[in-house]
């Protein structure tokens, strides 16, 4: 049996082996990054559910930056990432030549991306900061050195740090107004970002999220899902069963952090060379536990007491739901219920159609059932 390393990255936030289903959203990052200030792309937004692809999407959009010349940084949008993201570029301004290209991450000697925590320093502006790399680079492009700009990255986007976001945002808009060569690339649920993007009374600070190039991420297709399992494993010097693959590809209902939690588990079942059908339906079945506790449980506790009463209402159809069945099962009207609707279809968490609505996340339905229903609902048929 072939025992080279597991190819599949069953965590969240990491790359997988293969990126399947986006070569547009890079195609078209890369064409506004060769098409200078102004391209729609080089303010962009990737919006999506948990395990959806977005933080593994972004590391592709640096890497892109990267190979086309341009200076990274990447933060998440923690309590402080405004004052860690000046402590990037003061340490970039400060560092002299030789010493800047030991921070190479990367194919390129360009990218800074760290992780550490230094006292708050604010002697200059987050915008003069910029402002001075940029002219750093602008001087560095005119001996023909590689640099032609500087990409940010911002990892899970959240509404409750509105203030640093708001300082954020302003900074870059003046540089964009001033056509420097700037791009940023954010990323978030949709829970997290739609405050964001609302108007306040009228106002919104926040404007150029707004006209942010919106990049909703969605499930992927089955050829799509497909090549995502089977490249890494023939590139491993291993091979999928038919009937296993179709079972996998099916299982994972196109989402992508279920094509790398089930071919992990059945590269790592499998004794032999071709991952055979056993070896798969053991592994779904890991699969979808892992799912509940880094997908389902999470996306669950942001939301409100109601909201998890409304879904785990709809857990109990075994499809899409009628509303006026859910609106019964909880004793509200039905302009609740379709309130309730509302604003969990914003979540990403379920889809709907007329007087109609299903859960959107593979695997929610068993997870309500076995995990909310009776503790919410109270009913006499899911209690022990």
């Amino acid at each position: 049996m072939t025992t080279t390393q597991n190819p599949f990255r069953a965590s969240l936030g990491t790359s997988p082996p293969l990126l399947v289903g986006r070569d547009e959203v890079i195609d078209d990052f890369r064409l506004g990054l060769e098409e200078g200030p102004g391209a729609h792309e080089r303010i962009s937004l990737l919006v999506g559910a948990r395990g959806i692809g977005k933080t593994a999407l972004l590391n592709e959009l640096e890497d892109t930056a990267i190979n086309a010349g341009w200076l990274t940084f990447s933060e998440t949008a923690t309590e402080g990432f405004v004052d860690k993201l000046r402590d990037q570029l003061t340490e970039f301004l400060e560092s002299d030549a030789p010493t800047r290209t030991s921070f190479q991450v990367g194919p390129s000697a360009l990218r800074l991306k760290h992780e550490f925590e230094r006292p708050a320093q604010r002697p200059r502006s987050l915008r003069t900061l910029l402002t001075e790399v940029l002219d750093t680079l602008a001087n560095h492009n005119r001996f023909n050195r590689s640099a032609s700009g500087v990409l940010i990255t911002v990892d899970e986007l959240y509404f409750v740090h509105h203030d640093e976001i708001v300082e954020f945002a302003t900074a870059i808009q003046h540089l964009v107004r001033e056509n420097r060569e700037i791009a940023v690339v954010m990323a978030g649920i949709p829970s997290s970002v739609r405050p964001l993007l609302a108007s306040d009374e009228g106002r919104n600070p926040i404007t150029f999220l707004r006209r942010a190039n919106r990049v909703d991420l969605g499930r992927l297709r089955g050829t799509e899902v497909r090549e995502g399992l089977t490249v890494p494993v023939q590139q491993a010097g291993r091979s999928w069963d038919e009937g296993a693959l179709v079972s996998a590809v099916q299982a994972t209902g196109g989402y992508p952090f279920m094509i790398q939690l089930i071919g992990n588990f059945a590269w790592r079942f499998e004794s032999s060379d071709t991952i055979q059908l056993e070896a798969t339906e053991k592994a779904i079945t890991r699969a979808r536990k892992k799912l509940g506790q880094l997908v389902h449980e999470p996306a669950l506790n942001d939301l409100s007491a109601e909201d998890r009463r409304f879904l785990a209402a709809m857990s109990l159809d075994d499809g899409a739901s009628k509303i006026s069945d859910v609106a019964n099962r909880l004793e509200v009207s039905e302009q609740q219920a379709y309130n309730y609707r509302r604003r969990l279809s914003e979540a990403d968490l379920i889809t709907y159609d007329r007087g109609t609505a299903d859960l959107a996340l593979p695997y929610l339905r068993e997870y309500l059932r076995t995990h909310v229903v009776a503790d919410i609902l109270r009913l006499p048929e899911f209690e022990e």
